[in-house]
């Protein structure tokens, strides 16, 4: 028999949802906000979900939210370990079990990601999903907000083309190899995550380049190192992409700049000022 708090649960998630600042998420605030942390709207764009899906449970309404529902909103509020938990057992679930992809972002990670407003930053899980963003990165990568959660991953865009349009990246540079290895090592660490699981069947379906270097073998991790970005407005911009390690919870902060001097330092500088309008030639 299914037995949902549903009063509880609502409560918890207006409760959470005041609690996160649209900057927290890497939104913008915007005129005439009227509510203290985030719009419903802006809820259901991070966790993937409907509007009225989220409004229904809010109000104490609705079926069972299901177990990939609770991690949508877990992760799109920012919920501690013990809140998700909670979360999943006011819905009648159980809390996620471990040996999977740890997907929840350290407070301390997110205060340090907020400290970083002059350089594009994002946190990745294990398997490359992106978790956590900043406005400038938003601005350089595209507004990772407008995909659903499970296409918010790094890798998945490189071979299978889902990215949100801002940048071009293309599978056959040398850091292609690194990616796949990356993602081998991950499967060892987690083998029972369906979510891992059906990543990489996704992109060795799709993808005859990652089947290739999938079947190579090789694993490895993540690396700091050079790359270009083809911005659609600001053209290509070589970035220098530094590797922070968050060992407790297998995540990775991945920082970007430019050398001082150098187009790409300008690009940069232009994105600061510029933030998410659109440019024009």
């Amino acid at each position: 028999m299914v037995v949902v708090d549903r009063a509880e649960l609502a409560a918890v998630l207006r409760t959470a949802r005041s609690r996160v600042k649209p900057a927290d998420v890497g939104l913008p605030a915007g005129p005439r906000r009227q509510v203290p942390g985030l719009r419903r709207e802006e809820v259901a764009q991070l966790a993937g979900l409907g509007v009225d899906y989220v409004i229904r449970l809010e109000q104490g309404r609705g079926p069972k939210p299901s177990t990939q529902v609770l991690s949508a909103l877990a992760r799109a509020l920012r919920l501690s370990d013990d809140d998700r938990d909670t979360l999943f057992r006011l819905a009648d679930s159980a809390p996620p079990q471990a040996g999977r992809v740890p997907v929840l972002v350290r407070q301390s990670v997110l205060r340090l990601l907020d400290r970083m407003s002059d350089l594009p930053a994002l946190v990745l899980s294990a398997k490359s999903d992106v978790l956590a963003w900043n406005p400038l990165a938003t601005a350089l990568l595209g507004d990772f907000s407008e995909l659903p959660p499970e296409r918010r991953n790094l890798i998945r865009q490189r071979f299978l083309g889902t990215g949100v349009g801002r940048v071009t990246l293309s599978p056959d540079s040398d850091s292609a190899a690194d990616c796949v290895a990356c993602l081998r090592t991950a499967q060892a660490r987690y083998p029972r995550d369906p979510d891992l699981a059906r990543l990489v069947a996704d992109l060795r379906a799709g993808s005859a380049r990652f089947d290739g270097l999938w079947r190579a073998g090789r694993s490895g991790r993540l690396r700091a190192g050079r790359t270009t970005i083809e911005h659609p407005d600001l053209g290509p911009l070589t970035l220098d992409c530094d590797v922070l390690l968050v060992p407790e919870s297998d995540q990775t902060l991945l920082v970007y700049s430019a050398a001082p001097g150098t187009p790409s330092a300008s690009a940069l500088g232009l994105l600061r000022v510029t933030g998410l309008e659109q440019f024009s030639h």
